[in-house]
């Protein structure tokens, strides 16, 4: 009993950053029907530049507020001069730009930081807390703590205030919403940087107990879009869901049966929404008349 809670604790620290990739996927989604494989770039971008703006003398605040408006402005960058630019291009093309886009993020960051691992203090302490006969880091908490705070806020702003119904009127017509008077053009921008925001968040919020180096966001990316697939692309409570049931899975795999098993469950995960369930857990069937 007390491995398995372990194995569950576990799972959902790990579960709680792909659920926050899975959201960044989700909210450019909405808005553009693009799936944006440079988001695991983002989460990279947040941990490297907390790291080397903490290791300059920023406090950790400073040095994670930082890193956030700096990923964001990239974010920013990357819709003007690549998605923006080839509006109304088949969607393959589109996802194939945001692949080049990581290459190049990731390149970039090679060269301006290193290869090395680094890693932030933790918050709270590293005094481990004792739940269940099991053991969570402090740390644990503000990484499921941080993932819950951001679907709730990204539930209100879809739900609550008139810019989130633009955002999802834009996904669901975009000629109809320019009509209306909604500019699409700021709702991209506003999606790609809210969306590499939370990437990088979630860059913050992990990098003191997973390490971050340049090349962490290909597989963050790949466990985002499998999750973001599981709950039903497009759907934030979807994107929790899935993040966190991807991690449980992972752990439960690691544990009870090998660890050399964990890096297959994603793909695992994928081919199976893909054949079973293609719209996910909480996504919408849809039917279109040709």
């Amino acid at each position: 009993m007390d491995a398995l809670m372990q194995f569950v604790f576990s799972g959902l620290t790990v579960g709680a950053v792909y659920a926050l990739v899975a959201l960044g996927f989700t909210i450019i989604y909405n808005a553009s029907d693009v799936v944006n494989f440079a988001q695991g770039e983002f989460v990279m971008l947040g941990g490297m530049i907390t790291v080397f703006a903490f290791d300059a003398g920023l406090p950790l605040p400073l040095a994670a507020i930082l890193a956030i408006v700096a990923t964001a402005a990239i974010g920013v960058a990357l819709n003007k001069f690549a998605i923006e630019p080839a509006r109304g291009a088949p969607v393959v093309s589109l996802i194939i730009i945001t692949i080049g886009a990581s290459i190049l993020i990731r390149g970039a960051t090679q060269v301006l930081f290193d290869k090395q691992l680094h890693r932030l203090p933790a918050f709270s302490g590293d005094d481990p807390i004792h739940l269940l006969g099991a053991t969570l880091l402090p740390q644990s908490l503000w990484v499921i703590g941080g993932a819950i705070a951001i679907f709730i806020a990204l539930w209100l702003f879809f739900t609550r205030t008139l810019l989130g119904k633009a955002v999802l009127a834009t996904a669901n017509n975009r000629l109809a919403a320019q009509l209306v008077g909604i500019n699409t053009g700021f709702v991209m921008t506003l999606s790609f940087a809210l969306s590499a925001a939370i990437g990088a968040l979630a860059g913050v919020l992990v990098t003191p107990i997973t390490l971050v180096s340049y090349d962490v966001g290909v597989g963050l990316a790949l466990k985002g879009f499998a999750a973001a697939m599981l709950g039903g692309m497009g759907n934030p409570k979807g994107a929790l869901v899935g993040g966190l049931l991807l991690g449980l899975f992972e752990a439960l795999t690691a544990g009870y049966i090998s660890s050399q098993y964990k890096e297959a469950v994603a793909f695992v995960v994928i081919l199976a929404v893909l054949f079973v369930m293609p719209q996910g857990l909480f996504g919408q069937k849809t039917t279109e008349r040709v």
